[in-house]
């Protein structure tokens, strides 16, 4: 892989008003045409997203957004979407128009990012049709009623996109993800078994992106790493002069690895791994748990973060439905969603069960966890419930929590 991935860059979001110049902002700090301008208020209709690098801060992702204040059916589509973004804002910039009059409808777009805890910089735009001194002027009105930091641009002359580019760098959040996936974990110089299935579901000439990561970062943490198929599992670890410090094994195939490793030697999987990472392990156990409880005809919820052709004994679509419903004594109502795909109303659900989170940031599968609480509706990961229906969900998850 030569490029971060999407989840693990700081996601920052641009909100405001339709025609308040969020486009040509996006371009104006990107150095580039990406985003569509035009005096046409509601030319921006889906989320933009366009990856860079913001040194010193590193890999970013840029989002731009239509307008919060969008009119009619398909104005309410569009701003819904724009909301939805939120969840995934690691830090916000809401842009005010200066010539647009009271601020009415930025004070409940923030009230919605306060609530979210999302770091905002208000970005206070067209300076450059401003007469002199009154860009000082709105800047000052604008803080007696927003307790955020403003900085004033003009995104179509480029002026003092260099102040705003200093103010995302000194408010962008430092914890929006874990310092490591693994390495916290694991010794100096440990060995490291990874259990890599290759089977009809894994992707043709390369690792799925939990592999590729973990990887990297126990190389980052100076680990010796041993990969290999399930298949070529016994040979290997009798192949080696000194038992692995750690087996991490495709959540798939945890039965059969679990029956291979000794006790005495610890095991997690990719998924669990990578939910940890992003998100709160310690309640995706306890949702786990709730497996036990559920009857023929629950409802339950599997959502995948991305989306992709569904093969044959899809782990999605088919082997958990399956799995959970033996539990269960009997078929179970199971419900699919993909990508960002997920419901709003959660309260005829059962159980969640969630994917590993690799393919969205830390704060958008938080927001996912935290709705599911909010619910009071129990959510669990691909991961932590393979091994729950497997009974070894204390030995995968003990060095973890």
């Amino acid at each position: 892989m030569q490029d971060t991935p999407k989840a693990n860059r700081l996601h920052i979001a641009v909100f405001g008003r339709r025609n308040a110049g969020k486009s040509s902002l996006i371009n104006a700090i990107t150095g580039q045409s990406l985003a569509l301008v035009s005096p046409v208020a509601g030319t921006t209709t889906d989320p933009v997203y366009k990856a860079m690098e913001l040194l010193p801060l590193g890999p970013v992702m840029l989002i731009d957004t239509a307008g919060l204040d969008d009119e009619g059916e398909i104005g309410r589509l569009r701003t819904e979407k724009s909301i939805k973004v939120m969840d995934s804002a690691d830090l916000a910039l809401l842009v005010f128009d200066p010539l647009s009059g009271d601020a009415s409808m930025e004070e409940l777009w923030f009230g919605d990012l306060k609530a979210k805890n999302i770091p905002t910089i208000g970005v206070i735009n067209k300076i450059d049709m401003l007469g002199q001194g009154h860009g000082i002027d709105a800047e000052a009105r604008l803080k007696e009623s927003f307790d955020i930091p403003f900085v004033s641009v003009s995104a179509k002359e480029k002026s003092n996109i260099d102040g705003l580019l200093e103010a995302i760098i000194q408010y962008a959040p430092t914890d929006f993800e874990r310092s490591t996936i693994v390495g916290d974990i694991i010794g100096e110089k440990a060995l490291v078994l990874l259990v890599a299935p290759q089977d009809i579901q894994a992707p043709k000439g390369r690792l799925i992106l939990p592999q590729v990561q973990v990887m990297r970062d126990l190389l980052d943490h100076n680990a010796q790493i041993m990969t290999v198929k399930d298949s070529e599992l016994k040979n290997a670890l009798e192949s080696l002069s000194r038992k692995p410090d750690l087996v991490i094994t495709d959540s798939q195939v945890f039965k059969k690895v679990n029956e291979i490793i000794p006790e005495d030697i610890p095991l997690t999987s990719f998924s669990i791994l990578m939910s940890r990472y992003k998100g709160d392990l310690g309640m995706l156990v306890e949702g786990a748990r709730a497996i036990d409880h559920l009857e023929p005809g629950d409802k339950v919820l599997i959502s995948e973060a991305c989306t992709h052709h569904a093969l044959k004994n899809d782990i999605a679509r088919e082997k958990i439905p399956a799995w959970l419903s033996a539990r269960a004594g009997g078929p179970l109502e199971i419900k699919v969603a993909s990508g960002g795909d997920f419901p709003d109303d959660l309260s005829s659900y059962k159980l969640i069960v969630h994917c590993g989170s690799c393919m969205i940031n830390g704060r958008q599968f938080m927001s996912r966890l935290y709705k599911a609480k909010a619910a009071g509706v129990p959510i669990t990961n691909f991961g932590t419930a393979i091994a729950h229906l497997n009974g070894i969900l204390e030995r995968v998850t003990e060095m973890l929590l």
